[in-house]
């Protein structure tokens, strides 16, 4: 049964959920994580980019609550997804695909679902075993539960906006906040707010790609403009054909080697997975190790040698 096209809803909230393949862990450690979380928040302060409500980080899988812009969700998450497997496969000496399939996302009805969100999502290292209480929660860093509660702020996150929904003083704000967080200790694993495939199990819609009832569901689809999904090549895709067609190893592109072989085999790289795969600058520098100007550079005498194109 061929896939379903994603759903772009610019204003609406979406869950995204993502996986490693074959339930393998996509997070091994604390730099993993912090890698993670240091391109998520470059990727939030882009132009047009989505705004976030709430995400935990778990060994296996993770969790977004995202609000999209004009700008179609599917492309920052490519960069999110592809640029962590690349830099986690190289730091563990791994090849292969690292995610489970596509991630899921799927398209929430606010005013039923987006605090009930915010709650599964901070709970889930909870009910992961990740922590065991709701204090230690508090400091779990790899949640946005800790930035509602006044912790520090690890990533570009929508607080005032969450809690302005529970009071206009900020005080009974994170109060109220907490008392709705434990509350939710007692519910269970919803498994309706997050189920893996995406599957709308409220009975109201009838689309996998939509949480909310028929009503909600009819006004999506009226709207909506469907991403018109093209297979496009990753760019973990083209440094491994990068590597294979000139013969310098994955490690020597990304590596700080000088020769002309290996930074001819760079700029390749670097051209092909921003013309190709939307990959940004700064992307192409993180997982590098170099600068900004360094990657823009290399880019720009691969092109004036090759067909003259600029670099935008």
């Amino acid at each position: 049964m061929p896939r379903q096209p994603r759903i772009h809803a610019p204003g609406l909230f979406h869950h995204v959920m993502a996986r490693g393949i074959e339930g393998c862990e996509i997070f091994r450690d604390k730099t993993d994580r912090e890698n993670f979380l240091d391109r998520l928040s470059d990727l939030l302060a882009q132009p047009n980019a989505p705004r976030l409500y709430a995400w935990a980080l778990l060994s296996n899988h993770l969790h977004l609550l995202l609000q999209p812009t004009d700008t179609a969700l599917s492309t920052m998450m490519r960069c999110l997804l592809t640029g962590h497997a690349v830099r986690f496969n190289l730091r563990h000496n791994r090849q292969g695909h690292l995610f489970q399939n596509r991630y899921k996302s799927l398209v929430v009805d606010e005013e039923t679902y987006f605090l009930e969100l915010v709650r599964y999502i901070h709970l889930n290292p909870v009910r992961a075993g990740a922590v065991e209480s709701l204090e230690e929660l508090e400091r779990y860093p790899y949640a946005g539960h800790g930035a509602l509660v006044g912790q520090r702020m690890r990533v570009r996150q929508e607080v005032e906006e969450v809690l302005s929904r529970f009071s206009v003083k900020p005080g009974r704000a994170v109060a109220a906040y907490r008392d709705f967080i434990a509350d939710g200790i007692e519910q269970g694993q919803r498994s309706e707010l997050g189920h893996a495939h995406g599957v709308n199990q409220t009975g109201g819609g009838g689309d996998a790609r939509i949480l909310g009832g028929k009503a909600f569901t009819a006004a999506v689809l009226a709207r909506q403009k469907v991403e018109k999904i093209q297979e496009k090549i990753t760019i973990e895709e083209i440094l491994t054909q990068v590597s294979v067609c000139t013969g310098v190893a994955v490690a020597e592109i990304l590596g700080a080697g000088r020769s002309r072989r290996a930074s001819a085999a760079r700029a390749q790289f670097f051209d092909r997975a921003q013309k190709e795969a939307g990959a940004t600058l700064t992307e192409l520098g993180r997982m590098s190790g170099r600068t900004h100007v360094a990657v823009i550079k290399a880019i720009r005498k691969r092109r004036a040698i090759g067909d003259g194109t600029k670099v935008t």
